[in-house]
């Protein structure tokens, strides 16, 4: 795939990217440069190779799921400016 000078004004006009007349053909060099990078990397040869998500193979650490309230319920309704029943009394804000 090659790059011209009337594909990246239209791309540069599609993404609403001011790009000056001079930098134009630069840019369908830089482009095309890049592409051509892409392209090589599907030459190399992956069968086999298993896809990584982290360099370092390890398991994380799981916990039993178990629902719980915290336990704390005074200590969060401490700083409450209103409570009742333990729950948070706020202002009607719906009519």
């Amino acid at each position: 795939m090659s790059v011209d000078k009337n594909t990246v004004r239209k791309v540069a006009r599609l993404a609403r990217i001011a790009v000056p007349e001079e930098r134009l053909e630069p840019m369908a060099k830089e482009l095309n440069g890049i592409l051509t990078w892409i392209e090589q990397l599907n030459e190399v040869n992956v069968e086999g190779v298993e896809a990584m998500t982290t360099p370092v193979a390890m398991t994380l650490p799981m916990r039993e799921d178990v629902i719980t309230d915290g336990g704390i319920q005074d200590q969060v309704l401490a700083n409450a400016p209103k409570s009742e029943d333990g729950f948070f009394v706020v202002p009607k804000v719906v009519e």
